[in-house]
């Protein structure tokens, strides 16, 4: 069982609530001010705080920050004396559990200690790829948790499962999160992301290829299907696969046989196939570029992950995890965080979603010399750089060498440019120029070909 911190004196909190609590076989303990709060709160091992908008003794929003930084993994739960919407959307977006109008009843206080401490809903506790259960995903938005609730509902099943959401916002985590909840768990787990090979390199990688198949094949090599017979493939960047391939996986998925590159008989497989994307898959049905009926295969499960920016309130105890497993990995020891920190954070658009946060974070751990996180730490220049597209700079030195080109001339300037910018990562460039990395595969291949001719 857990342990519930009241924030607040008897007169917000009575003592019948603690004694409800306790009739739930767990422990209480009392702070009347937010620094006695974060000390009790570091000593629980299973948190659940209550805390008060209106308290006159601390900021309910600055304090609820500061649990969920130290304690990922806690649960607040805010009230007040008075009703307001606004009020309880403004907490619930900035990482609240709920919002409770005082006197809480002790058939709500049940039920919100059962759905956090106490029952099988529980709070979301911090990444661990090393759990039995498989990795748990730290989030506080009402719009994920629905989205977890689903995915663990789902994952009992063999249906295929397609996860859409921006780059960065965690799809392949949440694909290890469904195969880790399914009868497949102590089956492989094998991902193979479609845009980072060549259309004849990735048909050999999935399908396998017998011997004498093509030059260099000297011996039988089996794909990622058969490898991952019995548990689930992750197929990344779905669209990014040509429609050759596509027709083949339409195989496995309606027959669950596949071919070898050279085989002369199907092979049977039993597989679960999870599928992720960044890209409008119907927008590129439209175009030609993407099969309709796969699309319908896969899309049996349908799953988005929000964007960072509209979870906020994942924002505080992502943070909090993340200076935990930077502190470990970088033998640091960063215990306060300013806030300064926070309302920068808060702040920024985060277009590179999670995986920018933890980026930040770790620069941050990284480079701050005592035991507290300062916005200085931040390098914002950096930050702001990898969040904002760079097209200012360009906007000023860049157009009038533009003019006298073709548009074709222009296109390539840019594209050869921003490779440079990402040191080559074809992934990254796609994504800043807003094309499939199929269309810039195609473009480079283009290029060369012109520089071979002339």
């Amino acid at each position: 069982m857990g342990e519930v911190l009241l924030v607040g004196p008897e007169d917000v909190f009575p003592a019948e609530m603690e004694e409800c609590i306790h009739g739930q076989g767990h422990s209480t303990c009392r702070a009347l001010g937010s620094g006695q709060a974060l000390i009790e709160s570091d000593k629980a091992d299973k948190l659940l705080a209550f805390i008060d908008a209106g308290s006159s003794l601390y900021s309910a929003q600055d304090l609820m920050r500061k649990i969920l930084v130290r304690r990922p993994e806690a649960c607040v739960v805010v009230t007040s004396s008075e009703p307001s919407v606004d009020m309880a959307v403004e907490f619930i977006k900035d990482g609240a559990w709920d919002f409770l109008i005082r006197p809480v009843e002790p058939e709500k206080l049940a039920l919100v200690l059962d759905q956090t401490i106490g029952g099988s809903d529980k709070a979301a506790a911090p990444i661990d790829e090393d759990e039995e259960d498989g990795p748990a995903i730290i989030t506080n938005d009402p719009a994920f948790k629905k989205l977890l609730s689903i995915a663990e509902q789902a994952a009992g099943a063999a249906a295929a499962v397609l996860i859409q959401g921006e780059s960065g916002t965690g799809k392949e985590m949440l694909a290890r999160f469904i195969h880790m909840k399914s009868p497949r768990r102590d089956k492989p787990f094998v991902a193979i992301n479609c845009a980072a090979l060549p259309e004849a390199l990735l048909e050999s990688e999935l399908f396998g290829h017998e011997k004498g198949a093509f030059t260099g094949a000297i011996s039988r090599r089996l794909g990622k299907f058969e490898l991952a017979s019995g548990g689930s493939i992750l197929l990344d960047e779905i669209t990014e696969m040509q429609l050759h391939l596509q027709a083949k996986l339409l195989r496995v998925l309606q027959e669950q046989v596949l071919d070898r590159v050279g085989g002369q008989a199907p092979v049977n497989v039993d597989v679960r196939i999870i599928a992720t994307t960044n890209r409008p898959v119907a927008t590129y049905i439209e175009e030609g570029n993407f099969r309709e009926d796969l699309y319908y295969r896969l899309n049996v499960i349908p799953l988005y992950i929000p964007p960072l920016r509209d979870r906020r309130g994942d924002i505080p105890p992502l943070i909090g995890h993340f200076i935990k497993k930077h502190n470990k990995k970088n033998n640091k020891s960063i215990s306060k965080i300013s806030d300064e920190v926070y309302e920068v954070l808060l702040r920024l658009p985060w277009k590179g979603n999670v995986r920018e946060l933890e980026n930040a974070v770790e620069r941050a751990v990284v480079l701050a010399p005592g035991d507290e996180l300062r916005v200085e730490h931040l390098l914002l220049d950096q930050i702001t750089q990898d969040s904002v597209a760079p097209a200012s700079s360009q906007k000023e030195n860049g157009l009038e060498t533009m003019v006298g080109m073709t548009v074709q001339e222009m296109e390539r300037q840019l594209i050869i440019s921003t490779l440079g910018k990402v040191s080559e990562n074809r992934t990254k460039a796609a994504e800043m120029l807003g094309i499939s990395i199929r269309t810039l595969r195609n473009k480079l291949k283009e290029y060369q070909s012109q520089s071979s001719s002339s």
